[in-house]
């Protein structure tokens, strides 16, 4: 697949990063040297200096040949006309654009089929506030994925030392086999895709499979904090912070919002009714014991001040706060969170890439979300006819070694697997792989040998 993206930010970095370490032909522009030397000293892609709204470079490119375009640059008028142009230059053409204000967004006809025609438009802040609401639904987990329009539920949480998964080999899982499945194993910054002769250790971080309706079980059953949320403090009236405001301003719970701009705030308590809005610094330790962090079921610091952030976060856990979300956008920055003790790490950035990346996949792939570390992915996929991995036991399925079937989701049914489960042609499928093994998998994904 040739895939041309325009910006060498941290967005356009780090997915083009991703492709090429998967062997994909791709193509990098951007008008800053500095990022071009950055890119062709440290990634095996080709490079162009210029602009995504020139035709010629866009031309020059490849842009007749790609099958994707990956519209990344920190202008979403950039992106939006490069969409454009590119829709003239190749009818075919796949095009995705990151776009950051909403406004484009809330007028569907605008950058609908009648103008520009963009495929899918990503709004990094939009997929943020969506990943808070997840991780406000289970306080115990540090992340929280949806599939299948959320009827099935990755959650990654690390194991204490009275869990009744510490210490088991996943063999005898048992009872629990039939609600969930441990479809990853993070420890020590390695992640294994288990098989039966693993077993799970405390301080492990796992990737648990579970259905939609079992949410409010499992974290009962697996020791993990499933308190009813109560209160909520947001540090920052950014774009995040008043969506995070505004979708809690209807919920029930009680929330405050606390900002140093004094016009944001009177803006903002005109607007919501039921979100306390505090004009002052998140940081202030007074002001945080003030408001009562020790009794506060999240501390989400939203700031534009990445640093900020992580010093608000530690500040309100060493108050007592029972769980932070810290915005951190440099991506460098967001491994070495868990070691300095920060909970959840939300970045704008990273969700972006995760965004793109699940349209770069051959055949009938649904979503790809990378795993900590991106060592490994949670890929959703529509079982083909054509596959080898339908109409057959999974246990004589030749699953590569370092992948497995997570779980099957036929027609309303969710079925966690087991050896003899068989996949039938258009189940929806999610399976975790490590990224060595993704070819491999997407192998199995597509066409049987004999088809042809």
């Amino acid at each position: 697949m040739k895939i041309i993206i325009l910006g060498a930010g941290e967005v356009g970095f780090h997915t083009a990063q991703k492709l090429s370490q998967e062997g994909q032909d791709v193509v990098l522009v951007d008008h800053d040297p500095e990022q071009i030397k950055r890119v062709a000293d440290n990634l095996d892609v080709q490079v162009f200096l210029g602009s995504g709204t020139s035709p010629r470079i866009l031309r020059d490119a490849g842009i007749e040949n790609a099958d994707l375009l990956v519209a990344a640059t920190n202008s979403d008028e950039v992106n939006i006309i490069a969409c454009l142009l590119a829709k003239n230059l190749n009818r075919l053409l796949f095009r995705v654009a990151r776009v950051r204000n909403e406004e484009y967004l809330l007028d569907k006809n605008l950058l609908g089929d009648d103008f520009i025609d963009i495929d899918h438009m990503i709004n990094p802040q939009s997929e943020m506030v969506r990943n808070i609401q997840s991780l406000m639904e289970i306080p115990g987990a540090s992340e929280v994925i949806d599939f299948a329009e959320g009827r099935v539920k990755l959650i990654g949480f690390t194991v204490v030392e009275n869990s009744p998964l510490a210490g088991m080999p996943m063999i005898s899982v048992g009872e629990l086999s039939q609600k969930m499945l441990i479809g990853a194993i993070v420890r020590q910054n390695q992640v294994i895709i288990p098989g039966g002769k693993d077993t799970v250790f405390a301080g492990d971080m796992v990737y648990v499979v579970i259905r939609r309706e079992d949410l409010g079980e499992i974290p009962r059953l697996l020791h993990l904090d499933a308190g009813v949320l109560r209160r909520v403090i947001i540090i920052g009236a950014g774009q995040t912070g008043i969506s995070l405001a505004r979708l809690l301003d209807h919920s029930g719970i009680t929330a405050r919002i606390i900002e140093k701009d004094t016009q944001k705030c009177i803006q903002l308590s005109e607007e919501l009714n039921h979100v306390i809005v505090i004009n002052g610094d998140g940081a202030d330790r007074d002001l945080l014991q003030e408001e009562n962090v020790k009794d506060v079921d999240f501390l989400v610091a939203l700031t534009g001040d990445e640093e900020s952030n992580i010093l608000i976060s530690l500040l309100a856990k060493g108050l007592g706060a029972k769980k932070t979300i810290t915005r951190v956008s440099k991506m460098s920055y967001i491994p070495l969170m868990s070691a300095i003790g920060i909970d959840t790490v939300v970045s704008p950035r990273l969700s972006a890439v995760r965004a793109i990346l699940q349209h770069i996949r051959p055949g009938k792939i649904i979503s790809v979300v990378p795993l900590k570390g991106e060592r490994a992915e949670a890929i959703e996929a529509e079982a083909l006819e054509t596959s080898e991995i339908v109409n057959t036991p999974l246990s004589k399925v030749k699953i590569p070694k370092g992948a497995l079937v997570g779980a099957i989701l036929r027609g309303e049914e969710v079925i966690i697997p087991r050896g003899d489960s068989v996949i039938k042609p258009k189940d929806r499928l999610v399976l975790f792989a490590l990224q060595k093994v993704v070819p491999k998998l997407e192998k199995l994904l597509t066409v049987k040998l004999e088809y042809f």
